[in-house]
């Protein structure tokens, strides 16, 4: 990977001439996201990560942590916060907004710790890539818990983005295992990232992959456009 995203947030992190980065899936048009977004202070955030970071408690595992905002709030609210990406970009940039412990770390790598909260934020079942990978990561997640610990994860139902058919059905692809399989493609600067798969997930497929893993799932909030919380527990 060029990993242009994580270029993306450390060029705004020391005004090296940022520029906005433009996305596209396999099933959307290109857009363009100011990177200052990913910047953002509490009060700017969604309602959805708003209620995330109010919930988090204990020992915070912030997966997919970007340029570290959440984190840093967790860290004024006195939180013991552990921010990780597979980013050396984004965590350069963490590091310099003040996240001295951030680390460029696969989740699937971290051995030999639990935490209370762990965090996956932005569509945080993307990283899961494919759902045939969900057993894994969720068997990860597991493994990383405190006793009483809990996950908070979001993500969206893309089933909206599907054409209906007459009788109110939906045309979804053949070619795909799950209708929320995406593959992303990132434009900065000039250069085109390698595309990469990255998962969107309903609540009842993440639900009954919790259950089927072991894990208890409740639903913490609803958005307005197909988005959801959840809490994951043993």
């Amino acid at each position: 990977m060029k990993d242009l995203l994580g270029k993306a947030i450390l060029d705004f992190q020391t005004n090296n001439s940022p520029q906005n980065i433009i996305t596209e899936t396999d099933i959307s048009e290109a857009e363009e996201m100011d990177i200052n977004y990913l910047f953002r202070n509490f009060e700017e955030m969604p309602k959805l990560e708003r209620k995330a970071l109010d919930l988090s408690y204990g020992k915070v595992l912030d997966v997919g942590c970007g340029a570290g905002s959440h984190s840093l709030h967790l860290i004024k609210r006195g939180l013991d916060v552990f921010p990780i990406d597979i980013s050396q970009n984004a965590i350069e940039a963490c590091q310099l907004r003040g996240l001295n412990n951030a680390q460029t770390i696969d989740l699937l790598d971290i051995e030999n710790q639990k935490f209370d909260t762990i965090l996956l934020l932005m569509n945080g079942t993307g990283i899961f890539g494919q759902l045939k990978n969900i057993t894994q990561y969720l068997n990860k997640l597991k493994s990383l818990l405190n006793e009483n610990g809990q996950i908070l994860i979001d993500s969206s139902d893309l089933i909206y983005m599907f054409d209906e058919d007459e009788d109110g059905g939906k045309w979804i692809p053949t070619h795909k295992e799950y209708y929320g399989e995406l593959t992303f493609t990132i434009h900065y600067k000039g250069e085109t990232e390698i595309p990469f798969n990255w998962l969107y997930v309903d609540y009842n497929t993440l639900q009954n992959a919790a259950h089927a893993n072991g894990l208890q799932s409740q639903l913490i909030y609803e958005g307005d456009h197909y988005d959801y919380l959840a809490k994951l527990y043993i």
